[in-house]
């Protein structure tokens, strides 16, 4: 693997550590590299903010996409301590970053309760089987807004 690779991986899972000493999170931490250098970092933040959408990957997707002025990290490289979870492998994909680099896997991850199988299966079953109950209601008129937003001239499609 190339050092570059390695440094920032290592940047990522210093600050993990940290947020683990700091007690200001989870032991996730991630960096967002564009042209060789970091746009910025995110660690977990989910018990300190009380937000559960704070995942290290959230909060520097967040943060990259303030500094570049951009909802897109084209040619950005993602460097995380973990092996990102459903939420934030969705968050990466519609980031459009280019490539995801990863230290601990998911099943280390699940080894100190931090299991995300769960949320992997409920994504397969059929809405009725699904833990959280889901029921479609007035898609009628909820339709208008994405008919409004189709005809739109000038739309910034994502």
């Amino acid at each position: 693997m190339h050092t570059d690779h390695e440094a920032f991986m290592r940047e990522a899972i210093r600050l993990s550590i940290e947020n683990v000493v700091t007690k200001k999170g989870g032991p996730f931490a991630c960096v967002i590299v564009k042209n060789g250098e970091i746009v910025a970092s995110g660690t977990n933040q989910v018990t300190s903010s009380n937000d559960p959408t704070a995942h290290a990957e959230i909060v520097a997707i967040r943060n990259a996409c303030s500094s570049l002025g951009s909802f897109q990290l084209d040619d950005c490289d993602i460097y995380t301590s973990c092996e990102p979870c459903p939420m934030c492998l969705s968050a990466i994909y519609w980031s459009r970053a280019r490539h995801i680099y990863f230290a601990n896997t998911k099943s280390d991850a699940a080894k100190i309760n931090f299991d995300d199988q769960f949320i992997y299966d409920e994504i397969l079953k059929d809405l009725s089987e699904r833990k959280i109950p889901m029921a479609q209601v007035l898609r009628e008129e909820a339709i208008q807004a994405f008919e409004l937003w189709y005809k739109l001239d000038g739309n910034i499609q994502y």
